[in-house]
């Protein structure tokens, strides 16, 4: 394992060099194809993960089919709640390409978190920031009206994915469906497909070899505040 890889990783971002480098011995390296599940909901929480290179996609399966959660870029980690209360999954993920993975194994961070609390008050900022996150997206679903919710997740995606292609221009380098982005933002696709397609109109949002790309993030910004 590539320690210069790891220790670049949000999941060590925060805590000490040599304890970075110490918790970057417990994890193990784990490859997975495209369209291959990491885990699937249901099933027992036996660590952590980070994403050191790839995409995922956090899904949840229903007879209808699977609605798109989230998407995971580099950097990011899932699955931590495994530390805390031993519940099994609460949602599947699944590589959109081939992507490497970090598996920090539950026991093996007990044991060295036990020796170094730093670790454990870090793991708790990470749970504390995904709650933070998690409001915030209960409350823009509750108080912005769709072409709020359809900037924010657009804006979010380019957080994630975006690729500076201009002056002012930003393009989402991972193709991502009407049907995802409307599952991501709780609303039906015909009509994130109406916001869209004005957006196209008014110069906000264009289509690139089948990317979004934005070409005005002030008024996408504008639209997403609160």
């Amino acid at each position: 394992m590539d320690p210069q890889v790891l220790a670049q990783s949000v999941t060590l971002d925060g805590l000490p060099d040599d304890l970075a480098e110490a918790l970057i011995k417990v994890a193990r390296m784990r490859p997975i194809k495209a369209g291959a599940a990491v885990f699937e909901a249901g099933d027992p929480a036996d660590g952590f993960y980070a994403l050191i290179e790839g995409s995922l996609r956090v899904i949840l399966r229903g007879e209808e089919g699977e609605q798109v959660l989230a998407l995971l870029s580099p950097g990011a980690i899932f699955g931590e709640m495994a530390l805390f209360d031993g519940e099994p999954r609460s949602a599947s993920i699944v590589a959109t390409k081939a992507s490497r993975l970090a598996f920090f194994d539950k026991h093996a961070v007990y044991r060295f978190a036990d020796e170094n609390p730093a670790v454990y008050r870090h793991m708790l900022c990470i749970v504390g920031r995904r709650l933070r996150a998690s409001n915030a997206s209960l409350a823009a679903r509750s108080l912005l009206p769709l072409t709020g919710r359809v900037a924010q997740t657009i804006l979010h995606l380019s957080d994630l994915f975006g690729k500076t292609v201009g002056e002012d221009r930003i393009l989402v380098h991972h193709k991502i469906s009407q049907a995802d982005l409307a599952a991501m933002v709780g609303a039906a696709r015909e009509n994130v497909s109406r916001v869209l397609n004005d957006w196209k109109r008014e110069g906000y949002i264009t289509r690139i070899s089948g990317y979004y790309c934005i070409e005005d993030a002030a008024a996408l910004r504008a639209l997403a505040s609160l």
